[in-house]
């Protein structure tokens, strides 16, 4: 039996268990700080699949050690939120434990490159939808040419049905959604790295069973900056039109700060107390669709002419499973790429974002693979 621990049961780690608990070779446990969350997966998890899921209720926050945690574990999944996933992941490099990441942490995971190198450690960041997906159709796609030229992505996860003022859904943590206005978008313009503020450069983009929306600039290359050599690279992303000059007015009135004001004799930061008003009514409701959209453009050369690959990815709510379809797109490119990693298909040593998976030989073809089987279904053309 396969040991998987899974850190983190929120919208996204919850379908990670269940896609992994239908498996009769894995024996999984879920971890949070959240009682309710785990009762619940304990009681979908107590039916319907080979072994019921484990539920263990911990404040990994706080614990400097999570050893005795996972101790058992073949394989670990950090799917906590942002704020904490960077030391979540120390922890379980720590622990000497392969390891899938989907926290999306502003620190450079390469700064713990060296320590799971020396600990013999597979652990495989950002590996999301976007950052992930999109990192591992950049590194397929720079084998198949001899220069890549160009990188884009634009990805949005969105409400089916626009409701106003915001006419958006936060379909993961809110606070981590919020950081995506404030935290500068770093890309690249001939060869040059190049830093603008969030919520910049807005263009009007129209997207086959969608319609229009608007595209903005954001931090997402992450990883491709070191990785991908190509003189031009930009991520941006996607939102119903009008959405970013509300954020606008957000931000600049100071409600996304994080240094502490003062109010009524206590300090807090705006962004906590915008994130918990505001997540009240991003909040999804049980059964509300939502859809995830993304474009991955990559232009380079082969053998001397110009070349071309567009891959287009168009998810919706799954009834069947009432699983949204940013936790699908998301949760199992993690639950695909871990199975890899058990399955020993990917094996390279220390920090590994998603592009070394695209760039290892028949990876990408076993993802697309398992979307199929989970009904996500990729478009490409070249």
């Amino acid at each position: 039996m396969t040991h998987i621990t899974v850190l983190g049961a929120g919208l996204v780690g919850s379908a990670i268990v269940k896609d992994l608990a239908r498996e009769a070779r894995f024996a999984v446990t879920a971890v949070d700080f959240n009682q309710a969350a785990l009762d619940k997966l304990a009681t979908e998890g107590s039916t319907g699949y080979p072994h019921p899921i484990t539920t263990v209720q911990a404040d990994l926050q706080s614990m400097h050690d999570l050893t005795p945690l996972i101790a058992d574990s073949d394989l670990v999944i950090c799917a906590v939120p942002g704020f904490m996933g960077f030391a979540t992941l120390k922890k379980i490099i720590q622990a000497s434990k392969n390891v899938v990441d989907i926290s999306f942490f502003p620190e450079d995971a390469f700064l713990l490159d060296e320590l799971a190198q020396s600990q013999g450690v597979t652990a495989v960041v950002d590996c999301g939808v976007a950052p992930g997906l999109c990192n591992i159709q950049a590194g397929y796609a720079d084998t198949l040419l001899d220069h890549v030229e160009r990188y884009e992505c634009y990805v949005g996860g969105l409400p089916h049905v626009r409701q106003w003022p915001y006419e958006y859904k936060a379909v993961f943590s809110p606070v981590d959604v919020l950081e995506e206005y404030t935290r500068p978008a770093r890309f690249v313009e001939y060869g040059q790295n190049v830093v603008r503020p969030a919520l910049s450069d807005v263009e009007l983009l129209d997207f086959p069973g969608v319609g229009t929306l608007e595209a903005f600039n954001t931090d997402g290359l992450r990883s491709l900056q070191r990785t991908l050599c190509a003189p031009f690279m930009k991520e941006k992303t996607l939102r119903y039109p009008g959405h970013v000059n509300l954020m606008r007015v957000f931000r600049d009135s100071g409600f996304f700060d994080t240094h502490l004001v003062e109010v009524g004799g206590n300090a807090i930061r705006p962004i906590d107390l915008t994130a918990k008003l505001i997540f009240k009514q991003w909040q999804l409701q049980p059964g509300e669709e939502d859809f995830t959209v993304m474009r991955v453009v990559v232009e380079g050369e082969k053998a001397g002419k110009s070349r071309r690959y567009t891959y287009d990815l168009l998810d919706r709510y799954d009834h069947a499973t009432q699983t949204t379809s940013m936790a699908r797109t998301t949760g199992y490119t993690c639950t695909l790429v871990a199975r890899m990693v058990l399955d020993r298909q990917f094996t390279q040593k220390g920090i590994c974002p998603p592009e070394y998976v695209g760039r290892t030989e028949g990876c990408y073809t076993t993802l697309l693979d398992g979307y199929a089987e989970r009904n996500i279904y990729v478009t490409e053309t070249h």
